[in-house]
């Protein structure tokens, strides 16, 4: 197939295409897509309208108003999008608030290109959802090949984190926390994760959205693990809110705490993103849940642990 010209409107869109060894094809990017660290050098065709330096409280509310008024989160930049005139556009239908959205493409491009650009739009919930994608974006893109050999290497890196793990019968409890304000913790992809690694997920189901949390619920639970993984944040973002965890009526009683089984994951690069690095998610946990079976190098710059005393 002739090379195409691609505007990738997802992270996650963005790591898949360049997994595949198609980066040179990219032309644009989103305003979030920053690995590899060559795309940050790619036209940005977008922009968030709330205000990126606000707390979680503050990022909640703003996001809230703005979909109440029917109104998406992001700006395409229309202008830009037509002079780099692609042939595919990547963009996803999973979230409104996570990324740009299928609708908003669509509304852009009406009338706009002189020719029909082919839109890919992933809806991931699942891990084999996430699989699925990675194929059918190199299907689309003439890469069928390509896109056999990563998902191969990909699931030889969580077969092997499953044999080691095959024989503990015993699996600690892990709560991993999407959000801080409003509380949330992580679902779809992210309880099949926890169960690879060797945990039990608690309160969240499998496939489905990321639930809301009433903080005394997760007390009760009381899980054995906690992780801190808010959806976009890096670890030194998540450290300036940590606070709201530590306030919380009860914390300190709590079985992780005391246990000291607290940590903080870098959501925005590796848990949020449905793309290869799910892969590195899963070692992450691995490397937290079972550190003494398992040392991948993420410490330090994938996962902390957070000390309270």
């Amino acid at each position: 197939m002739a090379s195409q010209k691609i505007i990738s409107l997802l992270p996650a869109a963005t790591e898949i295409v360049c997994a595949l060894g198609l980066e040179h094809q990219l032309v644009g990017r989103s305003h979030e897509c920053d690995y590899p660290e060559t795309v940050k050098n790619l036209p940005v065709c977008s922009e968030a309208k709330f205000i990126p330096g606000s707390n979680s409280g503050g990022i909640d509310r703003q996001v809230k108003e703005i979909l109440t008024d029917a109104l998406s989160i992001y700006t395409i930049n229309q202008e830009l999008i037509k002079q780099l005139n692609p042939d595919v556009m990547i963009t996803q239908a999973q979230c409104e608030v996570c990324a740009v959205s299928l609708k908003d493409v669509e509304e852009a491009l009406e009338n706009l290109l002189e020719k029909e650009a082919d839109i890919i739009s992933l809806e991931p919930n699942t891990l084999d959802d996430i699989f699925n994608d990675i194929q059918r974006i190199a299907d689309n893109l003439g890469a069928s090949a390509q896109g056999v050999e990563l998902l191969e290497s990909m699931h030889e890196r969580i077969d092997l984190i499953r044999h080691k793990l095959k024989f503990i019968a015993d699996k600690p409890t892990v709560a991993c926390i999407e959000w801080l304000e409003p509380l949330m913790l992580a679902g779809n992809w992210t309880p099949e994760l926890v169960a690879i690694a060797g945990g039990q997920s608690v309160l969240t189901t499998a496939g489905k959205h990321s639930p809301y949390i009433d903080w005394g619920v997760l007390q009760e639970q009381d899980p054995e693990i906690l992780i801190v993984m808010p959806c976009g944040f890096s670890i030194e973002r998540t450290m300036k809110e940590i606070d709201l965890l530590l306030w919380a009526p009860g914390f300190a009683e709590m079985k992780a705490v005391k246990n000291n089984r607290l940590y903080i994951a870098d959501g925005n690069q590796y848990f949020n993103r449905s793309g290869p690095r799910i892969v590195d998610s899963v070692e992450i946990l691995a490397e937290i849940i079972y550190p003494k079976q398992f040392i991948f190098g993420y410490e330090g710059k994938g996962w902390i642990k957070f000390s309270v005393s």
